[in-house]
């Protein structure tokens, strides 16, 4: 059997006394250069003042804030998928019906979900602001959606044009017909 590394029994011998000194009361190490245990042991600060938790309306202020950035989010990702639409190109592959595919089915699901994403906001004073960050939220998933119904129409999926409905046209009615006599 290998004996212990002398670096290993160190180690352990160490931690073990600075254990049982921490319980009487004092670290075996010293305290890094500028920390006081006062300091963070007290509950004041330099000024003499209580140091006490945020009041409910900052609380309330920081959730809106939060929630205006998740409402903000897809405005980061909208101009990407823009350009990857325009420099996917407009033919039929399989690169381009993915990406169209996604365009849908992100914003979609993003939609779908703006209850429980905005749910760890929601209070009773943060109601009505947080309805106008929902807005926004699902106004970019829609803009979101524009981008690849834009991208449809570029590759010629959606039905935007007379010849693409011809089966419901009906035959013109021919009201005269010539005859040529040599």
């Amino acid at each position: 059997m290998a004996s212990t590394p002398s670096w290993f029994t160190q180690y352990i011998n160490e931690t073990e006394t600075s254990a049982l000194s921490k319980k009487g009361g004092h670290s075996a190490y010293p305290d890094p250069p500028g920390f006081n245990k006062d300091i963070i042991l007290s509950s004041k600060t330099k000024s003499g003042k209580e140091v006490s938790g945020p009041t409910s309306d900052e609380r309330d202020t920081l959730k809106i804030k939060k929630a205006w950035e998740i409402a903000l989010a897809p405005s980061k990702s909208l101009p990407m998928n823009a350009i990857m639409s325009y420099f996917s190109g407009s033919s039929l592959q399989i690169f381009s019906l993915t990406m169209t595919f996604m365009l849908f089915s992100n914003p979609i699901k993003a939609i779908a979900n703006v209850g429980p994403a905005f749910s760890r906001y929601e209070g009773e004073s943060t109601g009505s602001r947080l309805l106008q960050a929902k807005l926004v939220f699902i106004g970019l998933q829609l803009l979101t959606i524009a981008v690849g119904i834009w991208k449809m129409g570029s590759m010629g999926v959606l039905p935007t044009k007379r010849s693409d409905w011809l089966a419901w046209e009906e035959e013109a009615k021919v009201f005269e017909t010539g005859v040529f006599v040599p």
